[in-house]
């Protein structure tokens, strides 16, 4: 980052999803701001879908990181899970094996995408004892109760239950999709902690040896690393009912207290050229695949676009203008080492619920009138603009797997028959470089090329 000054006269805005409405941020301390934001279950490749929260929410602490002293940021794995069990189970191998091949590829494929990694990123399988407590505490205040190994939360005893998604009675259990059981006191009722069979993996707790249901384990990652009240907590918008209500009723409970996370911020869905990315529709992409296609830097500005409550259409357009624009970004860039902090105007619009979509095109105005002061700075706040115009032009012949010694063969080759003024040649060598997806240019100085 080139200029690491910190911005103190802007105010910070951000849509709470407990209340809906937009506030000004005021952190619990100043001098230290407490960022949770929920991560990846690690048994498959990381899509689109879950890149979203992880590039708008790290925006949100580079931006945090100018306003503030210092900000904890915490971004946990689950590494214990039916889907985790069942995928090791099916490769043959124990679950760690799983969960530590596509943890690494997780945050590879985020670093490729300009994502810092988190100052903390929790286990849930180092978090056991720290579950079991809070379980153990939710049971002896009676919101949680025991049946034949299964701990579950008791909701009727939480009067807030459902203030953060908004739903009522039967809407969070239709949400839930909760499990009809016999011992359950109320169908709303979640599991805190289930038993584990031989073969199953299990640690042992008070109520026999068993395993966390999803939801404690970031009640519990949270309080560990960042205390029982924290300034932000993050996440992609399906999270928010069942998962983070979950959360806080545990919390909350567990504490008798009223706070918890003190603002709920959460980004919009995702889809897929017009349609809701699916493994039945077969049009999940995958990061690590979109990356064979696309330096992280345009996947990353590609996502910026959309302001981060709004819906996000990942489209293959979209991702080929997201290039060309960072392209021509570069290009009036140029090379310079400006020190100067972001332009006001920049950073009103970062600080107003992070509209990322209106600070891009303040940037793409300021470049478009030949004005550099402050640009790389704001980029960086963005992730962006952090290279030159040569990199970035090679990176994107490299994410085209373009053979470059055959284009230059097959631009040898035209400038020959321009030469010799065989026009029908030149024209058919031009039509196959734009089939590998190679755009010429012709200069004075000779023929150029991009990918």
């Amino acid at each position: 980052m080139r200029f690491t000054g910190r911005m103190t006269n802007h105010i910070l805005k951000l849509t709470n999803s407990l209340g809906r409405h937009k506030q000004a941020f005021v952190p619990l301390n100043p001098e230290n701001i407490g960022v949770y934001v929920c991560g990846p279950t690690v048994y498959n490749y990381a899509h689109i879908g879950n890149a979203r929260p992880a590039v708008v929410f790290d925006v949100l602490r580079r931006l945090l990181m100018q306003l503030y002293p210092r900000v904890t940021y915490v971004s946990n794995i689950t590494d214990v899970d039916d889907k985790i069990m069942d995928a090791a189970k099916a490769s043959g191998v124990m679950i760690e094996t799983i969960t530590q091949k596509f943890t690494d590829i997780y945050n590879n494929d985020m670093a490729a995408l300009g994502v810092l990694r988190p100052d903390h990123q929790p286990r849930a399988t180092d978090t056991i004892p720290e579950m079991i407590a809070m379980i153990e505490k939710l049971v002896a205040r009676n919101h949680a109760y025991e049946v034949d190994g299964t701990v579950l939360f008791h909701v009727p005893s939480f009067a807030a239950y459902g203030q953060l998604s908004g739903r009522n009675r039967d809407e969070q259990i239709a949400g839930a999709r909760v499990e009809v059981a016999s011992y359950k006191k109320d169908p709303a009722d979640f599991v805190l902690w289930k038993p584990s069979a031989p073969d199953q993996v299990g640690w042992d707790s008070p109520w026999g040896r068993g395993r966390p249901g999803w939801h404690i384990e970031c009640s519990a990652m949270s309080e560990k690393l960042l205390g029982a009240d924290f300034d932000i907590h993050g996440g992609g918008l399906d999270l928010t009912f069942p998962h983070h209500e979950n959360e806080i009723a545990q919390s909350v409970c567990a504490h008798d207290h009223s706070g918890f996370a003190r603002v709920w911020v959460h980004n919009g869905f995702v889809m897929v050229e017009g349609e809701k990315m699916s493994k039945s529709i077969g049009n999940v992409l995958l990061v690590n695949d979109l990356l064979k296609k696309a330096p992280g830097e345009a996947i990353r500005f590609a996502l910026l676009r959309t302001h981060y409550r709004q819906p996000f259409d990942w489209t293959d357009f979209g991702l080929q203008e997201s290039k060309n624009i960072l392209r021509q970004m570069y290009g009036s860039l140029g090379a310079n080492d400006d020190t100067n902090p972001p332009p006001p105007e920049f950073m009103e619009a970062m600080c107003d619920d992070l509209n990322t979509s209106l600070a891009l095109t303040i940037l793409r105005n300021k470049l478009a009138q030949g004005d550099v002061k402050g640009v790389k700075a704001a980029g960086a706040m963005l992730g962006i603009l952090q290279s030159n115009h040569a990199a970035y032009a090679e990176a994107l012949k490299v994410s085209a797997g373009i053979d470059a010694a055959a284009v230059e063969g097959l631009i040898a080759e035209r400038d020959a028959a321009r030469a010799a003024k065989n026009w029908a040649e030149s024209d058919r060598l031009r039509d196959a470089l734009l089939a590998m997806g190679v755009t010429i240019k012709d200069t004075p100085q000779g023929t150029t090329w991009s990918a």
